[in-house]
């Protein structure tokens, strides 16, 4: 399976996560803590499965100068922002439209583009800073409609955001991990890091992890299923291939999925605000220009140097079976 396949499978995997998690009424903490801690056993069974394939293999990104050494302390930080990023998300859900959450939730493609300024030193040109401003004055449109409607909305927008920012240092530190680490063992790494601060946090907040009805353990099921193991997961498979731009631009296919599907389910029937639908058009094309539509496929620049180089493209590895080995041999 090419690796473009997988990525638009994760990206429709991820559509039905904001208008399903309306249906729960369990904490935003639970939710996002069990759609992380039912994806473990599977992923973690893989990663086994993974390494058995890789032992004796040499890392494709071995001769990177800037790659870390150890990616565990890296890994460990992935797993803390997807924490932030997961409950920041869905707590959001409770307060502004599906719509206004999603779209706000995939600036991390724009957050992406300042931490790897900040990081990588990667800076956008000029025709890709007017996207960007372009962008969040679309995001910004959107909260002020939510605004006008309800004063507790802007609450739920911040919450987006912070999920957006959260979001973006997840995958930014994906791209650079990935070279390295194997996607199951990379994915059991971080979701076991953000389950157990998600676990902690609930227990600091007295947030109940059990006791639920048996339409939010479906709705835990579901998530972690579709937008978890398939999504998330698929995404983080596609940081080895692709630029970390390019796959949080991918991504932007999430709210137009989510957007449609809160408005043609009966039991939500959300149409969208005229201001939410500008606003989401603005970020469309902000987000196209700052990033250059067609542009960064498989070409990935080294990170840190001036250097490009093209990623070997290998199928899917599922269930993961040597997928370092493929990369090195197909050099």
């Amino acid at each position: 399976m090419s690796p473009l396949l997988v990525l638009i499978v994760a990206v429709l995997a991820t559509t039905y996560a904001g208008p399903i998690v309306r249906f729960a009424t369990a904490p935003a903490l639970a939710i996002a803590f069990w759609r992380l801690a039912l994806v473990l056993p599977v992923a973690g069974g893989l990663a086994v499965w993974e390494r058995s394939g890789e032992r004796g293999a040499v890392p494709s990104g071995a001769s990177v100068g800037t790659a870390p050494r150890s990616p565990l302390p890296l890994m460990v930080l992935a797993g803390l922002l997807l924490s932030v990023h997961f409950w920041s998300w869905i707590a959001s859900l409770h307060y502004t439209a599906v719509a206004s959450s999603v779209v706000l939730v995939s600036l991390k493609s724009v957050f992406a583009w300042a931490i790897a300024a900040l990081w990588l030193r990667e800076h956008p040109t000029r025709a890709e800073a007017w996207g960007i401003a372009l962008a969040v004055s679309g995001a910004s449109l959107i909260g002020v409609g939510d605004a006008r409607f309800s004063l507790g909305a802007l609450g739920g927008d911040g919450l987006a955001l912070l999920g957006a920012a959260t979001g973006a240092g997840y995958y930014v530190i994906g791209r650079r991990v990935r070279r390295t680490v194997g996607i199951w063992r990379y994915a059991t790494g971080v979701y076991a890091v953000a389950a157990a601060a998600l676990a902690l946090l609930a227990l600091a907040a007295a947030v109940p992890l059990v006791g639920f009805t048996r339409r939010d353990w479906a709705v835990f099921g579901a998530m972690a299923a579709g937008p978890m193991l398939i999504g998330h997961t698929g995404m983080n498979y596609a940081l080895r291939h692709f630029r970390a731009t390019t796959v949080n631009v991918a991504a932007l296919g999430e709210p137009v999925g989510a957007t449609l599907l809160a408005w043609l389910i009966p039991a939500i029937h959300e149409p969208p605000r005229v201001t939410a639908v500008v606003g989401g058009v603005l970020v469309l094309i902000g987000i196209g220009l700052s990033l250059g539509v067609g542009n960064g496929t498989r070409e990935t620049g080294n990170v840190g140097t001036d250097r490009h180089s093209t990623f070997p493209v290998s199928p899917f590895p599922f269930p993961g079976r040597g997928e370092e080995r493929r990369s090195r041999d197909a050099r």
